[in-house]
């Protein structure tokens, strides 16, 4: 059932974190992944932020983006990126109109709730640019006019990692840009067996359980969400280690610090409560800080083992 937007205007905490539940047993009956994950996808959202899922071919990365937009009773479009996309595919462009010698801006794709950018990394880094804009600014800008964006929006983008052919890799100013980067990762033998089971007669259709201007609600909440000084100091001492360790090259930026915090915050509306803890900001920093950083080795998931010495080296505030 959709709930309205006059309820979700006296949403209590307890309702905030059901609501939340809701969406995730709705994904998960199409998406066999952990529920973190689903969670995680939902914390970009909650934080008017945008989603970068790394990870190999097949692992549903597609399929989890558009179960979250189909729990939603929201405008979705998808963009499927190729080397020949152009910006103006993205963002619209001015077609001319013979009868008065007039030019009428169309909008693109990018003008919608939920975007699904998918295989980001095929495109030209002007392509790429035109995106990442539209998400940083949340409006686009022809000819000198400004179109907002509609609200929420939110870009929820797919990297394969598994070829380097005919790709071309994001800047770390680019993945700044994303709130969150994670992958799904392979399923377990039982999980994979209940992957089968779900596609033997065809896909499942999902229904909405949440509208767009619920959602609007749900990220004023967050920002709602206290967060103590102490824990202030938590999240940029973890930033700080992320800038003055030797195995990184190049560290998070403030704009990674302010979205730690952000991120913390949803999680804590998530449980129920209307404060940060520490163990909220462990439980994010991985996705927030994962793609903000640049290791000095190359080797598979050192970024993720570098964020893991920092998290373990860092003082915890009592």
């Amino acid at each position: 059932m959709v709930i309205t937007k006059a309820e979700s205007g006296r949403m209590s905490h307890s309702e905030f974190g059901r609501r939340v539940q809701a969406v995730v047993d709705n994904i998960r009956r199409v998406v066999v992944a952990r529920p973190e994950v689903i969670r995680m996808s939902l914390v970009g959202l909650l934080c008017r932020g945008h989603v970068l899922l790394d990870d190999f071919p097949g692992v549903g990365k597609t399929l989890l983006a558009k179960a979250l937009a189909q729990s939603l009773k929201a405008d979705f479009k998808r963009i499927q990126f190729t080397p020949d996309l152009l910006p103006t595919d993205i963002t619209g462009a001015s077609i001319y109109n013979p009868s008065d010698g007039s030019f009428r801006f169309v909008p693109g794709p990018i003008f919608a709730n939920i975007v699904l950018a998918d295989e980001i990394n095929r495109s030209s880094p002007r392509t790429q640019a035109a995106l990442l804009e539209a998400m940083g600014e949340g409006n686009v800008t022809f000819d000198g006019v400004v179109h907002p964006l509609p609200k929420p929006f939110f870009v929820i983008a797919t990297r394969n990692l598994a070829e380097t052919h005919g790709t071309f890799p994001l800047p770390q100013s680019q993945l700044d840009r994303f709130l969150l980067s994670f992958g799904i990762g392979y399923p377990g033998p039982e999980d994979e067996v209940e992957i089968l089971a779900r596609h033997e007669h065809g896909e499942i259709s999902l229904s909405p359980v949440l509208t767009a201007d619920d959602i609007t609600t749900m990220q004023e909440r967050v920002l709602q969400v206290e967060v103590a000084r102490s824990v202030k100091e938590y999240i940029a001492n973890i930033v700080a280690q992320t800038r003055a360790s030797a195995e990184i090259a190049i560290g998070a930026s403030p704009r990674g610090a302010v979205f730690l915090q952000r991120a913390a915050q949803a999680r804590a509306a998530m449980e129920d409560r209307n404060f940060v803890t520490p163990d909220d900001v462990k439980a994010v920093a991985p996705a927030v800080l994962r793609h903000r950083i640049l290791p000095r080795s190359s080797e598979p998931d050192s970024a993720a083992k570098c964020l893991e010495a920092i998290l373990e080296s860092v003082p915890v505030p009592l």
